[in-house]
Order: C-alpha cells, then sequence, then structure tokens
C-alpha cells in the first residue's frame, strides 16, 4: 500500500493545487455578487440567489452531459492528456475577477464561468478518481479514495485560510497562478500510469492474474458486494457516453444503486451549497471572515476524519456500512442546520462533516470494482455524469425557497 500511495503523489499535488485554486474563491465570490448585481443593502438580494441557482443549472447540465465523454476519452487517449484542457480553461474565470469587480466584468466573470465549468467542474475530481482506480488495485483501493478526498480538503484549509487573509483582488489573482502552478505541474510529472512495464492490455479491460485474485478476495470479504463477478470489456467502444452508461446500468445492479445514492447525495449536498452562505448572511449576518472560519473548520474536521479515520473504517466495516454510516451522519447535519437558532449552531454541526465525507469516496470504491482497469474513466465519468445531474435539479428546488 505504501509503494503505491508514494506512486500517487504527483496525482495528490495536482488535486492539491488545482482545489486549492478552487476553494480560495469560495469564501468571497457571495460578497462579490452581492456587492455587483445588487444595488442596495440587502444583503438577502434575490437576484444573486437566482443567479448562483441557474449558474449551478447551467453547469449541471454541461458536466451532466461532458463527464461521461471526459471519462470515455481518458481510457482512449489517456488520463494526463485529457487533464490538460479542463486545467488550462480553469486559470480563465479568477483572471477576470482578478482584475477588476464591477458589474460588466462580473457578468464576464459569470458567462465564462458556466462555460468553463461545463469541461471543468469535477473534471480533476473524476480523471484523479479514476487514475487511482487504475493504479491502486484490492483492498488498498478505497483507502486511496480516502487519501485522495483528504487532499482535496487539506487543499481546501489552505485555501479558505489564505483567503481570510487576502484582500479579495489578490484573492483571485492568487487562484489564476495556483491553477497555472498545477497545470505545469501535472505536465512536467505526472506519469500516465505508475507501472510502465505493465502490459498493455491492462488499458483494455483485462486483469492481470494476480489483480484479479486480490479483488476476489476483497469482494469476498463483502458477501453484499457479490452481486456479479468483476466485469472485464462490460463496454463497447463503438458505444456513446451514454450508452457506456446504460450498459452497466443494466448488467450490473450494484453499480444502479451505487448511481441512485450519487444523485440523491449530490442533489442534497447541492443544495445546501446553494443555500447555505446566502442563509446565513441573510440570517445571522455572516460576513466574509465569518463565512472563512466556518469553512475553515469544515476542513479541519474533514481532513482528518478523510487521512486518518476513513481508511480505517473501511477496512474495519466495509464499504457498504461506512456508505451508511456517512448517509445518516449527512441527514443529521442537514437537519440541524435546517432549524439553527443561533450563530454558533452551524459551528456545532461541523461534527458530522466527516459522515458526507465518507460517502463519494465509498461509492466511487465500490463501483470501480465493477469493471476492469481499462473502463475506470467511463465508470467515474459515469457518476461524475449523475452527481451533475443531481446538482442541475437542485437549484429548481432550493432557489426559490432560499429566495422566500
Amino acid at each position: 500500500m505504501e509503494d503505491g500511495i508514494g506512486g500517487l503523489r504527483h496525482m495528490l499535488a495536482t488535486v492539491f493545487l488545482s482545489a486549492f485554486a478552487g476553494f480560495m474563491v469560495v469564501p468571497v465570490i457571495t460578497d462579490v455578487t452581492v456587492a455587483a448585481v445588487c444595488s442596495g443593502p440587502d444583503d438577502s438580494c434575490s437576484l444573486a440567489v437566482y443567479l448562483t441557482g441557474f449558474q449551478q443549472v447551467a453547469i449541471g447540465m454541461g458536466t451532466m452531459i461532458m463527464m461521461p465523454v471526459i471519462g470515455n476519452l481518458s481510457d482512449r487517449y489517456g488520463i494526463k492528456t485529457i487533464l490538460t484542457l479542463p486545467m488550462c480553461l480553469s486559470i480563465v474565470p479568477p483572471v477576470i475577477l482578478g482584475y477588476r469587480r464591477d458589474i460588466k466584468f462580473f457578468y464576464v466573470f459569470y458567462i465564462s464561468k458556466i462555460l468553463t465549468s461545463m469541461v471543468c467542474e469535477g473534471t480533476v475530481d473524476c480523471l484523479a478518481y479514476a487514475y487511482v482506480a487504475v493504479n491502486i488495485h484490492g483492498s488498498t483501493r478505497i483507502s486511496a479514495f480516502g487519501i485522495l478526498a483528504g487532499i482535496k480538503t487539506i487543499a481546501g484549509l489552505f485555501g479558505t485560510l489564505v483567503a481570510r487573509f487576502l484582500p479579495i483582488a489578490l484573492t483571485f489573482q492568487v487562484s489564476a497562478i495556483s491553477f497555472f502552478v498545477g497545470l505545469v505541474y501535472m505536465r512536467v510529472f505526472l506519469k500516465e500510469k505508475l507501472n510502465d512495464d505493465e502490459d498493455d492490455d491492462l488499458h483494455h479491460g483485462t486483469y492481470h492474474q494476480e489483480d484479479h485474485d486480490s479483488i476476489n478476495t476483497t469482494m469476498l470479504a463483502e458477501p453484499i458486494l457479490n452481486d456479479r463477478p468483476i466485469k472485464t470489456q462490460v463496454f463497447h467502444k463503438k458505444y456513446s457516453s451514454l450508452k457506456d452508461m446504460i450498459s452497466l446500468m443494466k448488467t450490473s445492479t450494484i453499480f444502479f444503486q451505487a448511481l441512485v445514492v450519487t444523485f440523491f447525495s449530490s442533489f442534497s449536498d447541492s443544495g445546501m451549497e446553494s443555500a447555505f452562505l446566502y442563509f446565513l448572511k441573510a440570517r445571522f449576518g455572516f460576513d466574509k471572515k465569518q463565512f472563512a472560519d466556518l469553512l475553515l473548520l469544515i476542513t479541519i474536521v474533514g481532513s482528518i476524519s478523510q487521512l486518518f479515520v476513513l481508511p480505517r473504517f473501511a477496512s474495519a466495516i466495509g464499504e457498504c456500512k461506512l456508505l451508511s454510516t456517512g448517509l445518516f451522519m449527512e441527514f443529521i447535519n442537514m437537519a440541524i442546520v435546517s432549524i439553527s437558532w443561533a450563530p454558533w449552531v452551524p459551528y456545532l454541526t461541523t461534527v458530522f462533516v466527516p459522515g458526507a465525507l465518507f460517502v463519494m469516496p465509498s461509492v466511487c470504491g465500490i463501483a470501480s470494482r465493477q469493471v476492469g482497469p481499462g473502463e475506470q474513466g467511463k465508470v467515474q465519468g459515469c457518476i461524475s455524469g449523475v452527481r451533475s445531474f443531481g446538482k442541475v435539479v437542485a437549484p429548481f428546488v432550493f432557489s426559490p425557497l432560499t429566495g422566500l
């Protein structure tokens, strides 16, 4: 396991730099949006809420289509090659707001953010999960997924901490620089696969015998996952990405169930994301520093849980029980936040944050075991596409409620 995780260091560094850049702008984008589009001092400006909701819908629709396509292309042309495009496009939006933030430049940012995010939103995560699934096999894969998620959370910790002290203009400038450094680092250091001496058939859905035996042994430890034996070459090259998804859904009950869980988890998370900061700003008058403090606490708790708790829990209780535990903790968290009666309540509910962070590593781990290494991009792309669909649906429910 140590050799395998050590071999992922360049992908982990790429994920860190990309996530660091993305998380930096989260605490300040609400204030920038309100300042640009709201003429009065009313913090509950409904236009800002609806713009955010529309942005989520547009990006969600784009990524819902693009993620399976990107996953498919990564299996065909390589993860490193396909990863280059979204990392290039991610630089554009923060450059705009780093230059000026008046209403004209805000709308230029707004449009460019929608267009670029259709390709960029979640792509680094999707391809990183596929990279881990291709290069890490057997029972260590879920631990690797947890470490990958933990690195992203640590990046959020540092990004939020930096945003806490930087002026707004410099925040966007540093974000753009971080995206650029991540792109250069990825192109220079990341290897397409860790074991260059492996046969090329690894990328055409065929297992080596030792990998096959290792994964089968792991699956026997969890009978609930034995719905079907692991597939080799489930997909057909002539199929489109949509047909790929439908094909695997028909042949694997486990994969279909994983997509159902993914949709509802994404739906609720996206709803919270679109409403949470506006809710706190309108109800308790949270400002940029309070947002940053809360996000900082969330990322600290999340990073500890993903790096130290998730790998141990996964090996002790298995992926399915870990998934159930995470979903239950996420439910408790949202239920308490929904009835917040004082500004300290959202801080208290951070004890339930690990639950939400257990969900996707568990789902990706379960789903990745349904196909061979040469089809991991398609599987992770399908999962990302369903997550995007949840993000499309959520604003239609949550934005009107937040506006009220």
